[in-house]
């Protein structure tokens, strides 16, 4: 047997394992260490193979966990514990809702961009959905929205916390290729206030025909001023974290820091108590944690697969087929969209990618070549970018259909009135949108690769 068969076989027989709902961390390390016991095996003989494979192992989680660029995780995960527990996304979508409530479905049109908000502090999807399915979701319904249409938006809405930053899951992305971590959260921004855009559009379009979402009136312009103070805290930290990434002011891990002492000190001068703020700390702590474990089970896993030869062996056939590359990266995403419906898109993006993303740079021409040379009109650092915007927008369209739909199941699991089948219903018109978000960036790459050029 070869290293090569090897793969083959504890590739598949993970994929099993995370279908029966065995944890991606779990499922990895195993498969990973049984893989290298096996490669080693067959290079030195079983005894000295299960020792060194076993050293190996034990070793790669601490060497490929303890980079700087990690560091930055935990720092945007509490900007958003803090922001949640100080009660800043109720105070966002109370502006939200007074600027934008004259609009047909002009509160949903107002929770859209109050997720969109509340992303660019949190960085986390389905906590966006959680947070907005208790603030937002009861307001609609007295407003005399629907149900299927309420839920709908929130689950939806948040997803924009994929690419607008900061954005946990293009983090990721960006150490798991080796990329600039400022660069990837930069060039989520336009795609974010773009995929925003379209789900206005859906919205007022849907309200205006089925009438199901009547607008909100009555507020002077006096009563919209007032709302606008209470949003400042969270203006103030996306504005330190865009200025320091695109001017080059302070590293990510700096300026995700500097973000969550902001929150932290109007949090407390907002009266914020200390049960609160260990409530935050606590969550940061669980969600952080389980991030680099699932980080740390599949490092394993990758170290096998590149002693396997299943990178380059991908690679070369996706460059040896017969399509088009652009045909070939449309295949690319339709399997991301298929897989997506079984797997969460952080363990998704971390079993995948040391395989697909060696391939999609080699169908570009390679990591150096020039946007004159390369199929898809852009350089390599400008690919690199591009792909990982869009698989990460392929990732999180996936928490809004079935079977696992994420976002979904938390939107119902807040509110149990609202059955997860009415959710996935209501989430069609924003699958459309998704799509044409995706084909949108697809065919306007500047959108994505815009700001990341003018980064200084």
């Amino acid at each position: 047997m070869t290293p090569f068969e090897v793969g083959l076989i504890m590739t598949g027989i993970l994929l099993v394992l995370v279908m029966i709902g065995v944890r991606v961390a779990f499922a990895a390390a195993l498969t990973g260490l049984v893989g290298l016991i096996a490669i080693f095996s067959l290079r030195m003989g079983f005894e000295k193979g299960f020792f060194v494979a076993l050293k190996m192992a034990g070793t790669i989680p601490h060497s490929k966990s303890v980079t700087y660029s990690l560091s930055v995780l935990p720092t945007f995960i509490l900007i958003g514990f803090l922001a949640f527990y100080a009660g800043f996304t109720k105070q966002l979508f109370e502006a939200s809702k007074r600027w934008l409530g004259w609009m047909p479905g002009g509160m949903a049109v107002g929770t859209v961009f109050a997720t969109a908000g509340f992303a660019a502090v949190s960085g986390a999807s389905v906590a966006t959905a959680a947070v907005f399915a208790r603030v937002a979701i009861p307001e609609m319904l007295a407003a005399g929205y629907s149900k299927r249409l309420a839920a709908s938006v929130v689950a939806a809405g948040g997803t924009l916390a994929s690419l607008i930053p900061p954005s946990a899951i293009l983090v990721i992305y960006a150490i798991l290729v080796e990329q600039s971590v400022g660069k990837l959260l930069i060039a989520g921004f336009l795609p974010g206030v773009f995929s925003a855009l379209i789900y206005v559009a859906i919205i007022v379009g849907i309200s205006a025909w089925r009438g199901d979402a009547p607008p909100i009136r009555g507020y002077t312009f006096k009563q919209r001023m007032e709302s606008i103070p209470g949003t400042l805290p969270i203006v103030a930290v996306v504005g330190i974290i865009f200025s320091s990434f695109f001017f080059g002011l302070a590293t990510p891990t700096e300026a995700g820091s500097l973000g969550a002492f902001v929150v932290l000190i109007v949090a407390i001068a907002k009266g914020m108590r200390f049960k609160q703020l260990g409530q935050a700390l606590h969550e940061t702590a669980k969600l952080t944690v389980m991030i680099f474990t699932l980080i740390w089970g599949v490092l394993v896993y990758v170290r096998f697969l590149g002693f396997a030869g299943l990178p380059d062996a991908f690679r070369d056939f996706i460059v040896s087929l017969e399509f088009s590359p652009w045909m070939v990266m449309v295949l690319i995403l339709c399997a991301y969209a298929v897989l997506g419906m079984f797997m969460d898109a952080i363990g998704m993006l971390i079993l995948t990618l040391p395989v697909v993303y060696p391939a999609v740079m080699a169908l570009n021409g390679g990591e150096g070549v020039s946007a004159a040379d390369s199929a898809f009109g852009m350089s390599g650092e400008a690919c690199a970018i591009w792909f990982g915007i869009l698989v990460v927008k392929m990732a999180e369209l996936c928490l809004i259909t079935p079977p696992i739909g994420l976002n979904c199941f938390v939107v119902s699991g807040v509110r149990p009135d609202i059955p997860v089948q009415e959710v996935f219903r209501g989430c069609v018109p924003f699958f459309i949108a998704d799509i044409l978000t995706i084909g949108g960036l697809l065919a306007f790459p500047s959108i994505i690769t815009l700001l990341p050029s003018l980064m200084q």
